[in-house]
């Protein structure tokens, strides 16, 4: 049989899925829980206030920080090498 998980357990780890930036895989990994148990425990919190909605809205900002900054390292890593073919 499984541990038994507290209900503060499972909003912090929803908490944590939601807002982390890291995968759920990550997530469930670090806490040592099954993912496909962190998503049910997401599903089954979503529509309660585990997450306030600033904390939400300052996820999905960093998400697009994350996303912006990804795309940035492309770009200069192509001109770099640009630069480097036509200075040869």
């Amino acid at each position: 049989m499984g541990l038994k998980r507290t209900g503060e357990f499972r909003q912090d780890a929803v908490r944590i899925a939601l807002t982390s930036g890291l995968t759920r895989q990550q997530v469930a990994s670090d806490l040592g829980v099954g993912l496909s148990t962190l998503n049910t425990w997401v599903t089954a919190h979503r529509d309660t206030d585990v997450v306030s909605k600033e904390d939400l809205d300052l996820a999905k900002e960093n998400d697009r920080l994350r996303r912006e900054v990804r795309i940035l390292k492309e770009e200069r890593e192509i001109l770099n090498k640009a630069t480097q073919f036509f200075a040869a």
